[in-house]
């Protein structure tokens, strides 16, 4: 899966009524940056109307994503993968990102060892940051699976 974070642009409606401009992040799936921006367009349209603009689209690395239907933030998971070397013996760490969707950082770690459970590679989180996306859009809406 390639991963697009784009930042839409539009006038929201504030709860006194007053309209200001706001810019939100979103992530897409999506194959190139053409395919991201059409997407991001057709998935956001309902929530900014025609007057949205595509501020910026950037790729995103994750290794994983893991959706939890009641988590409403997400979270960018640092996870280091631990491998032995046998001709050195030295331990060897590879980082990943991955991205949690939980309601607390508490929630995203279960969250990952949840969606973790069965791997046979050892592992540590080093990380864990709430990021300001606001919605994923997976290829095709079956993908957004639970992981409870």
């Amino acid at each position: 899966m390639n991963w697009f974070e784009c930042k839409i642009m539009y006038e929201k409606v504030m709860e006194n009524g007053m309209q200001k401009k706001t810019v939100e992040p979103y992530l897409v799936d999506a194959l190139s940056f053409t395919e991201a921006e059409a997407r991001i367009i057709e998935e956001t349209r309902p929530i900014a109307g025609n007057g949205l603009v595509v501020a910026d689209i950037k790729k995103m690395k994750i290794a994983e994503l893991f959706f939890n239907p009641s988590g409403d933030r997400y979270y960018k998971v640092k996870v280091q993968f631990i491998a032995l070397d046998e001709k050195s013996g030295a331990e060897k760490r590879t980082t990943v990102q991955m991205l949690a969707q939980a309601s607390d950082i508490k929630d995203a770690i279960a969250v990952v060892e949840q969606g973790m459970k069965g791997t046979l590679a050892d592992y540590v989180i080093s990380s864990i940051n709430e990021t300001a996306i606001m919605d994923v859009f997976p290829f095709s809406s079956q993908e957004k699976t639970t992981t409870n």
